[in-house]
């Protein structure tokens, strides 16, 4: 058992160590930042073929046409349920705390909003696909690629005995892939050292954060105590009742990828990790962990809609706006779909907090008094996120043996 938890133990070795001289040496550990660069660009450059490897595999595993609409639509209802139930979560939080009020705003429009402001729900929707699929892949555009492969993969399971040599190719490439992983996370402590130590860095070092964070303190603790009731008690408690996984266990076993999430602040590129933790560690069904999880890690963002709806509020909140029953109905609606649809956008989180502020007619002034602290709670919430998708993949695999399997079987 030691065996196994080693890595696990030198990645949180990594955590503390690069908070530490992140906070301690401030700007001079800036001078590692290439070294988590590169591990973060190893891991996104296994991204793109994991995800049609495995998708194609998936579905195509998963055999019957009908079969494969029960599974998506399990899958579907646990995206948008959860994800409405942690923006349900983040805006009682806010209203009862109420973070805003009394914070002077001090900020102008960012600059990385300027042009974000014309992106509405019709280009989310447009995202879904790509004329050119080499474009998507070279700018991570994971969206339309998931498109292509569910559509190539359910095309292959009607060939009959022409498709079974391309799906077994597809199988070799996703077996390849996943060994590669293994060999890349023997380097991860180093990664995530470097990526959290020259990320605090940026940030001024432990003072100039801490100074930050005490100007929005309320509004942090606020989402941070959000982020946990969901994932403790909705997400821990739907794999327990509906999984019928021990949740201690589970997170001990999804560790790899939650820490792998908080140090590269990326679902995507945490991938990777992800499903090699939920099929080695955790044994969920491998067809469930390659039709779930690449989704999941696409379009499937608790913490980022929370945050969104709490951000909303309390920017409202500090502009002295009062917010109708209505207002708060739109933030809550927008905020769900537009996280959920977000995710073929660059700059996906940027532009979801536009729509939502938007969406009633809040400033976009108050974006910038968040950005100081935004890459910090920015790694919470993908924490967050990877943590909902591995629990829906274990949640969605004992559904679809109880309803879609059994059903067959009658």
């Amino acid at each position: 058992m030691k065996s196994k938890n080693t890595l696990l133990y030198f990645m949180l070795g990594g955590i503390f160590l690069g908070v530490f001289c992140g906070w301690t040496f401030g700007k001079e550990m800036e001078v590692v930042a290439w070294i988590g660069d590169m591990f973060l660009d190893v891991l996104k450059m296994l991204v793109i073929p994991l995800i049609v490897s495995s998708m194609i595999v998936g579905i195509s595993g998963l055999g019957d046409i009908r079969k494969v609409g029960k599974t998506g639509g399990i899958t579907l209802a646990y995206f948008c349920g959860t994800t409405a139930l942690a923006v349900m979560i983040g805006m009682i939080m806010v209203n009862l705390i109420q973070p805003g009020v009394g914070v002077e705003l001090t900020s102008e429009v960012p600059e990385r909003v300027t042009g974000k402001d014309d992106t509405g729900i019709t280009d989310i929707l447009r995202s879904f696909v790509s004329p050119n699929l080499i474009s998507s892949m070279a700018n991570m555009d994971i969206l339309p690629i998931i498109v292509f492969a569910l559509l190539f993969g359910g095309t292959l399971t009607t060939l009959g005995e022409p498709g079974k040599p391309v799906i077994a190719f597809f199988e070799g490439v996703n077996l390849a892939i996943m060994k590669m992983v293994h060999l890349v996370m023997l380097i991860s402590p180093i990664g995530v050292f470097a990526l959290i130590s020259s990320k605090l860095g940026a940030a001024g070092g432990g003072e100039l954060f801490l100074a930050e964070l005490m100007k929005v303190g309320k509004y942090a603790f606020t989402v941070i105590s959000a982020l946990l009731i969901h994932s403790v008690v909705i997400l821990s408690g739907l794999l327990f009742i509906l999984g019928k996984r021990n949740p201690w266990d589970f997170f001990k076993n999804t560790s790899e990828a939650l820490t792998t999430a908080f140090s590269t602040a990326s679902s995507s590129a945490t991938l990777p990790v992800t499903m090699g933790c939920a099929v080695e560690k955790n044994k969920v069904c491998p067809k469930a962990v390659q039709f779930v999880l690449p989704i999941g890690a696409t379009v499937n963002m608790d913490g980022t809609a929370m945050y969104e709806s709490v951000a909303a509020i309390f920017i409202a909140q500090m502009m002295g706006i009062d917010l109708s029953l209505m207002d708060q109905a739109i933030i809550f609606l927008t905020a769900t779909l537009a996280a959920i649809g977000a995710a073929g956008i660059p700059e996906a989180g940027l532009v979801t907090m536009v729509m939502v502020l938007q969406s009633v007619g809040l400033p976009l002034e108050g974006i910038g008094m968040l950005l100081s602290i935004d890459w910090f709670l920015d790694r919470c919430r993908t924490t967050v996120n990877v943590w909902g998708d591995s629990v829906g993949t274990a949640v969605v695999a004992a559904l679809e043996e109880k309803y879609v399997e059994g059903g067959n079987s009658r």
